[in-house]
């Protein structure tokens, strides 16, 4: 008989060790709630700028729907720029052409998510009297509004390349 003393037991198969994540820090939570907060406010004076001046094209100058949608996100995406600039985002990197143009890109994009949004709700759910094309609007809006959330905070608006 012969024994191999070279031999090892036969592997053990082990778990992977999952340690939590840690909690974030209570500032850095509190500066998200006061941006998100900021947010709401320019976003919210931008869908109420949206929503007048659709209804003041649709019903009251008699618009095609698609055009009163397009141009009332269109003056709403010039009025919000001024209030992320100069008030949710007044804290961040100075205005270049880069952040400009970024923000327009990105708009141009909300927008067209909005309109895109607001055709399925107008013409594809029948929602085409005076409340259901205001439900319209506001839940292409709102759906738009996660979207330019995310990019505004990401790409457009970011913090100075100091580390903050």
């Amino acid at each position: 008989m012969t024994v191999h003393l070279s031999e090892r037991p036969a592997p053990v198969a082990t778990l992977p060790v999952v340690r939590p994540r840690p909690a974030p820090s209570a500032p850095r939570v509190r500066r998200l709630v006061l941006e998100v907060a900021r947010f709401s406010v320019v976003g919210g004076s931008g869908v109420a700028v949206n929503i007048l001046f659709f209804n003041l094209a649709l019903h009251g100058l008699t618009w095609a729907p698609m055009a009163a949608t397009v141009v009332a996100s269109c003056v709403a995406m010039g009025t919000n720029y001024l209030g992320f600039r100069y008030f949710a985002y007044r804290d961040r990197a100075s205005r270049t052409r880069r952040q400009i143009a970024l923000f327009f890109a990105f708009s141009g994009l909300g927008v067209a998510m909005e309109s895109v949004l607001f055709y399925a709700g107008y013409h594809g759910l029948g929602m085409s009297g005076p409340l259901g094309s205001n439900i319209a609007k506001a839940l292409s809006i709102v759906l738009a509004s996660a979207f330019r959330f995310v990019v505004y905070r990401t790409w457009v608006f970011q913090h100075a390349r100091n580390g903050r």
